[in-house]
């Protein structure tokens, strides 16, 4: 690569590397991973406080922001005490539990987001008149969430989603500290060891997240039912037969 030539070669030298696609594919794991287990969490919370308990939802809607009050990196200096070798559960001791428990950090972080985008999606709708319709049928109540709750609110629960996959695929401290081969480290790390890479692996990470953005805008605007691409009309069908 030469100073003031235009090329592709920090592109190819990014994708040729072995490190970028194995941080890149762990980070995908566990923000996958993260989103499947926060909304696992958080749609049965957001449906029981506002169907049961709507007078604790101030205080739920604040536990929910403490993540962007306190910092990160006091976040995972907390679970290494108290995850550490002398607790009673010493996840930080093998892989395995130091990947749980950055998973656990990512759910964390991402928990505003999420719960603030399944409560708008479940206050446009009538919980209560679809569960009394889905128990009036005989349907539990755990089966109530899964079939009824879970795909009216399915545009807000993936506009979490998008946003939890932004936020975690970045994440530095959280990885960094714990020693996980993320893309957050990476990112950094290549920074300060190469010159045009950096570059590169910047416009990539700002392509991901328009692309994730742009989902979330598709999903969102789409109504159950409608197609991707609008079909032909039999008159226009019709007309372009030979």
């Amino acid at each position: 690569m030469l100073r003031g030539q235009w090329s592709f070669a920090a592109y190819r030298s990014v994708f040729s590397s072995e490190k970028f696609l194995a941080t890149l594919g762990f980070s995908a794991t566990a923000s996958l991973l993260a989103i499947i287990a926060g909304a696992l969490i958080v749609v049965p919370t957001a449906y029981w406080v506002r169907l049961k308990l709507p007078k604790i939802r101030p205080m739920i809607e604040f536990i929910s922001l403490m993540p962007l009050i306190i910092p990160p990196v006091v976040l995972v200096f907390g679970y290494i005490r108290l995850f550490g070798s002398n607790s009673f559960l010493p996840l930080t001791m093998s892989e395995t539990g130091t990947n749980v428990l950055l998973v656990i950090g990512y759910v964390v972080l991402s928990l505003p987001y999420m719960f603030r985008a399944v409560d708008n999606g479940m206050a446009a709708i009538d919980i209560k008149t679809l569960t009394e319709a889905a128990e009036s049928l005989g349907a539990s109540r755990l089966r109530t969430v899964a079939q009824v709750i879970f795909p009216n609110i399915r545009s807000a629960i993936l506009s979490g989603a998008f946003l939890t996959f932004s936020i975690s695929l970045g994440e530095f401290v959280l990885a960094s500290l714990l020693n996980r081969p993320a893309f957050g480290p990476y990112l950094v790390q290549t920074g300060q060891d190469r010159a045009y890479e950096p570059a590169a692996l910047a416009i990539m990470s700002f392509g991901i997240i328009w692309f994730c953005m742009v989902l979330m805008q598709l999903f969102a605007t789409k109504r159950p039912g409608q197609r991707w691409l609008p079909r032909l009309s039999q008159k226009t069908a019709r007309s372009v037969e030979p």
